[in-house]
């Protein structure tokens, strides 16, 4: 939750007026810096927070190796070990260039032997930064390493531990990790050999190792179709976890009340009206407790005016809203400078601008935002706004996001708000910002990033149209 919402509060309009309107403004400014950036819409919860952070490894750093005992193509995806070896340590060991990314729920890379060489001494891995190029992986602390010429697995020892098959000429070998299981996972032609917990909270990098005359691998990255079925491994891992989510007792009218409630703070009167009709059939009646001193009547209070509100917002009626408010609320726009009265002055500018009436939304601009400017927390969004007035096609420029309906649901969500803040009963105004719906999802989100943090910050963040998504597919 932002910061500003933790703040102690007592129960007076101004109070009330700066948390809220606060909130809302704060809301638009990320909608602004998200809309700079020109993502896919659907893609926006996961470029800002995953992956799109973390680079994966593209290649061998030819830098950072163990010198004359191997050669790097000049592709940097290739390794080869032209000489006799002629001593332990004497292995060509190469790590990619970058480590493994860990915001995910699996990384995955391959390696294919072209050669086995003279003893097929060849191995695939991980190590940690600064891992001594002239051993190989599993070798040493805090590394791990699946070798070729005995199968057997070494993870930070000089002595393995049965594990696989062997591997030499011909064939595919690759290496994981599993973020979720915090485990590493090898596979063998596109088959899963086995797997081992790994207990390295930090980097790792993906690596292999030749130790034989005339051994030579080629690694996979990613840029070509790898031998191994990534994305069924994927969805296998998901349907793990659907599956330990689907066992726990959850109350069978639990869901509806939640969506109930949605329905009811945001006041979509008619589907709510529907909702309920659908349900009594199959559902029995669910109460709630008071949360907070926030009891259910309360997502009720003006339940049809806030409906009313919502929809002429909707529609880019502003100057009716702002009627309907000094009838039914007078207190909420009787500061005419207030966080609320900007948001719905910023609104009907653009409505101006949407229908092409630019002479009357400059002369509105000039008459409603000169106050609003001059106090200076406002200005950013004043010169947004304002900037819509310099484009002949203004929905195409990096401010066209105000010319969205998701702005006019800012809006009309700051107008419910300040509605559900008139009522007595209310203790909290932080409680009418959000459902008990998005509080949920927040909640949610907090946990999947405290359980990251648990794992060393490895592991997936909470992405609702992912998760949608994949219970569609399934």
């Amino acid at each position: 939750m932002d910061a500003s919402l933790t703040l102690s509060l007592s129960p007076t309009n101004s109070d009330t007026h700066d948390l809220i309107g606060s909130y809302f403004l704060q809301q638009w400014r990320l909608k602004s810096k998200t809309a700079t950036l020109k993502p896919d819409p659907m893609e926006i919860e996961s470029s800002i927070e995953e992956d799109n952070e973390e680079l994966p490894p593209n290649e061998l750093d030819s830098l950072n190796s163990s010198g004359g005992f191997s050669i790097i193509g000049p592709d940097k995806l290739s390794v080869n070990y032209p000489n006799v070896n002629l001593h332990g340590h004497d292995v060509g060991v190469v790590q990619a260039n970058r480590a493994a990314p860990s915001k995910r729920l699996v990384y995955y890379f391959e390696m294919y032997v072209k050669n086995g060489g003279v003893k097929g001494q060849i191995a695939i891995g991980f190590t940690t930064p600064g891992f001594k190029m002239r051993r190989q992986p599993g070798w040493e602390s805090n590394s791990y390493g699946y070798h070729g010429d005995d199968g057997l697995l070494y993870r930070g020892q000089g002595k393995g531990e049965a594990f696989g098959p062997v591997y030499s000429t011909g064939d595919t070998v690759g290496g994981g990790i599993n973020y979720a299981s915090q485990e590493l996972f090898f596979t063998k032609n596109g088959a899963v050999v086995g797997t081992v917990f790994k207990d390295v909270k930090g980097p790792l990098f993906p690596t292999v190792a030749v130790h034989s005359q005339n051994e030579e691998i080629t690694v996979n990255f990613g840029k070509d179709p790898f031998v191994f079925d990534l994305k069924a491994y994927e969805a296998q891992e998901r349907a793990k976890q659907h599956s330990t989510i689907e066992k726990l007792s959850i109350p069978q009218n639990a869901s509806y009340g939640i969506v109930q409630s949605y329905l009811q703070h945001y006041g979509y009167e008619e589907t709510l009206r529907t909702f309920d009709v659908e349900s009594q059939s199959t559902l029995p009646p669910i109460s709630f407790v008071q949360e907070n001193g926030f009891t259910e009547d309360m997502n009720t209070y003006s339940l049809n005016q806030r409906k009313v509100l919502r929809q002429i917002i909707r529609n880019g009626q502003i100057g009716d809203a702002f009627s309907k408010l000094r009838e039914w609320y007078p207190q909420i726009v009787q500061d005419g400078a207030s966080a609320i009265c900007f948001l719905l002055h910023c609104q009907n500018f653009i409505e101006l601008v949407r229908v092409g009436k630019l002479e009357e939304a400059v002369l509105y601009g000039r008459t409603e935002f000169e106050k609003f400017y001059k106090l200076g927390d406002y200005d950013d969004l004043v010169k947004d706004c304002a900037a819509l007035l310099a484009y002949e096609q203004p929905q195409k420029s990096s401010v066209g996001y105000l010319l969205g309906d998701s702005q006019r649901e800012i809006v009309a969500d700051a107008v419910n708000a300040m509605v559900l803040s008139t009522n007595p009963s209310v203790k909290d105004s932080r409680e009418c910002l959000h459902s008990r719906l998005d509080r949920l999802l927040r909640q949610l989100s907090a946990s999947f990033l405290e359980k990251r943090s648990l794992n060393g910050d490895q592991g997936e963040g909470f992405h609702l149209h992912r998760i949608l998504n994949s219970s569609r597919k399934g």
